[in-house]
């Protein structure tokens, strides 16, 4: 019997009976796909973001105008956009290689040295000298027993796209790679990494996992798309508010892009994975594993996607690689800020809701 803490939990996670055998019965081959994580290669193509966080403690309005004068305290650059999806891979274990392009400036050498440090393989990274780094700065202040609360963010970005010598440089490497890597995943941001050579390239591997921001049509027949609810509504031109529609936005999507599969991730509502089979279209739905304990949703579809990639690799069906996908958000929406998780925190939150505690996986 499990405590009544741990049933509280599963209740507050809304785990019908179906589902809550299903992930019995498939217990065990989650936890060996955690243990294959290591072995798995991926070349991530993306979006490279620093995400800085610059925190202070508020001192008195300033003199100059009716701002704050913020006292700093501390200063944090961690990976965000297709850079978090990257380092959420190398947390996870994964030998990871990118692919995209940076500034010459100190944002992207800060990024580089992020990169190195966590044992990712950069040499897929193009300098651009006439764009920045993607940088989105957010500045946050707290009064002495108060929390820290954001103030304002500054972004640091070029609209202009990188010039074709720097695409076509990107896409020799994506091939050059292909045979290396037992998956591609392609995160878009629309900042300029994904352009059409780009794609091309990274669509030659069997396997490429697609998490974009833009339009979903420029990926025809990838593996698999992951867009969020917001995405999907936007993709198919309505609003996703029922069973239906979202059944129907399901079809619409695979239809719209020949993918394999396609992961709708809803929040609190959980995920849907819908998968075009020989038979006809099935689709199946995964309770969110935290709806409790939501602190920050900041680059959680990155960890899904991350976890998600290395189910795959390591022989996972479609719906267990999602379960872990979900597992692995679950963890990362309790933090502040874009975060990651490591497969132990996630074989001992999957001990956890299967009332594990104590016996061996």
């Amino acid at each position: 019997m499990p405590s009544p803490a741990q049933g509280d939990e599963r209740e507050s996670m809304n785990f019908d009976g179906s589902f809550l055998n299903q992930l019995q019965r498939s217990s065990d081959a989650l936890f060996q796909y955690l243990e294959q994580f290591p072995r798995v290669r991926v070349l991530v193509i993306g979006d490279l973001t620093l995400d800085e966080f610059l925190m202070g403690q508020a001192e008195r309005i300033s003199r100059e105008a009716p701002v704050l004068i913020l006292r700093h305290e501390v200063t944090r650059q961690i990976p965000g956009g297709g850079a978090n999806a990257v380092y959420n891979l190398a947390r996870l274990g994964a030998q990871v290689k990118v692919g995209g392009f940076l500034g010459k400036d100190e944002q992207g050498s800060a990024l580089q040295q992020i990169f190195q440090g966590a044992g990712i393989d950069t040499r897929g990274i193009l300098i651009d000298p006439n764009r920045p780094t993607v940088t989105k700065t957010r500045i946050s202040g707290h009064a002495r027993q108060s929390v820290n609360q954001q103030i304002v963010r500054i972004d640091r970005k070029s609209d202009d796209p990188p010039e074709l010598d720097l695409q076509l440089q990107l896409a020799d490497y994506v091939k050059q790679q292909l045979a290396t890597v037992d998956a591609v995943v392609c995160s878009d941001y629309g900042d300029g990494a994904l352009m059409a050579p780009v794609i091309a390239a990274a669509l030659e591997h069997d396997r490429t996992i697609v998490d974009t921001q833009t339009d979903l049509h420029r990926f025809q027949s990838a593996t698999l798309f992951t867009p969020n609810l917001p995405e999907a509504e936007q993709a198919v031109g309505y609003g996703i508010t029922n069973q239906q529609t979202l059944l129907r936005a399901g079809q619409d999507l695979l239809q719209m892009t020949q993918a394999r599969a396609m992961l709708i991730t809803r929040g609190e509502a959980g995920m849907t994975l819908f998968e075009q089979t020989p038979t006809g279209l099935t689709s199946q739905h995964i309770p969110a594993f935290n709806r409790t304990e939501v602190f920050d949703v900041t680059g959680a579809g990155d960890t899904v996607v991350a976890a998600l990639t290395l189910g795959l690799c390591s022989g996972a069906s479609l719906w267990e690689a999602a379960v872990l996908g979900n597992l692995a958000a679950s963890l990362v929406v309790r933090q502040f800020g874009t975060a990651t998780t490591t497969t132990d925190a996630m074989a001992e939150t999957l001990r956890s809701l299967l009332n594990l505690e104590g016996s061996e996986s």
